[in-house]
């Protein structure tokens, strides 16, 4: 039955939300990472050493938060059969976040309608890490665009694919993957022997969801009557130019989706860095692709709800 706790879980993200509070237990699991890696990170050890004290800070992490919801899961079971539905579908909610990645993108398109680029740079920069002060519209799209894409895999399809494999602990399991990876899984001075196994288990944990997520924006290309054969061909053409193993799946069937090029120079902290380029650019990069980015997202999350309720049944 876990794929009706997935779909209560997507219920609840779209007519609830995420709440906002220093409880929440993905803020919870950041505060907890912070608090290992102060701990363990001596910037003036060896890199061996590092990557020791990273192995250990994603040991300590994976255990912990998957024990902690084991627990809680069987406390509800305790409590009702019923309550293990209800309770896990509030704590798969969680780990989802389609609802937060929705509005962000509609409030940033809001205000590049409406011309407002100061705020639309200004709110783009709570979503992505590049420089966003100079960016116009077609950029500021673009960056929007490249995030809500990224994180069908990493927000939605991801955490849905380990709850349906291996119930909510491993679910919340994976959330706390993700979030260690974007926490020290950066390839810079401070992290890049520390967070070297938070990246690479994260890149293993989403290697098999990444790829899943491409086939099903494509289907939803087709349903949505955008340009289905053109995600198809991005796939096999860009996906694999990306630095990362899993995000240029995602970024590259929305691309060809939309007849859009994702991907060129951003710059960070004044630093130049070209990305691979996505797709083709058919037309020029407007708000109303970020809108239809969302469309995507929303119906590749409920075609993989269905696919799996279809799969239980013909398996049971």
């Amino acid at each position: 039955m876990t794929e009706y706790v997935a779909l209560g879980a997507v219920v609840i993200d779209r007519f609830v939300g995420d709440p906002r509070t220093s409880l929440h237990p993905v803020v919870l699991i950041g505060s907890f990472i912070a608090w290992l890696e102060g701990r363990l990170l001596n910037t003036r050890h060896s890199p061996g050493c590092k990557r020791l004290a990273g192995a250990v800070l994603v040991l300590g992490v994976l255990t912990v938060v998957y024990a902690i919801a084991w627990l809680a899961m069987a406390a509800l079971a305790y409590l009702h059969p019923w309550a293990v539905y209800a309770g896990g579908a509030v704590l798969l909610s969680f780990a989802i976040t389609p609802r937060s990645l929705a509005e962000a993108g509609r409030e940033i398109a809001g205000y590049l309608h409406h011309g407002d680029m100061e705020q639309a740079r200004f709110k783009v920069g709570w979503i992505v890490g590049r420089d966003t002060g100079g960016l116009n519209t077609a950029e500021v799209t673009r960056a929007t665009v490249e995030t809500v894409a990224e994180n069908i895999v990493d927000g939605i399809i991801s955490p849905l694919f380990y709850a349906l494999i291996g119930g909510v602990p491993l679910a919340c399991l994976y959330r706390a993957v993700n979030t260690m990876d974007s926490m020290v899984g950066y390839k810079n001075e401070k992290y890049r022997d520390f967070g070297m196994t938070a990246a690479r288990i994260d890149d293993v944990f989403n290697y098999i969801p990444a790829r899943l997520t491409g086939l099903l924006i494509v289907i939803a290309a087709a349903l949505l009557r955008y340009d289905a054969g053109g995600a198809w061909q991005a796939i096999k053409r860009d996906a694999g130019k990306h630095p990362s193993p899993n995000s240029g799946f995602a970024e590259a069937a929305v691309a060809g989706a939309l007849g859009v090029r994702l991907g060129g120079l951003n710059y960070y902290g004044g630093a130049a860095s070209l990305r691979a380029y996505m797709g083709e650019a058919k037309q020029e990069l407007q708000a109303v692709h970020i809108e239809q980015t969302i469309r995507i997202m929303y119906l590749v999350t409920m075609l993989f709800i269905a696919g799996a309720i279809a799969v239980k049944s013909v398996v049971a």
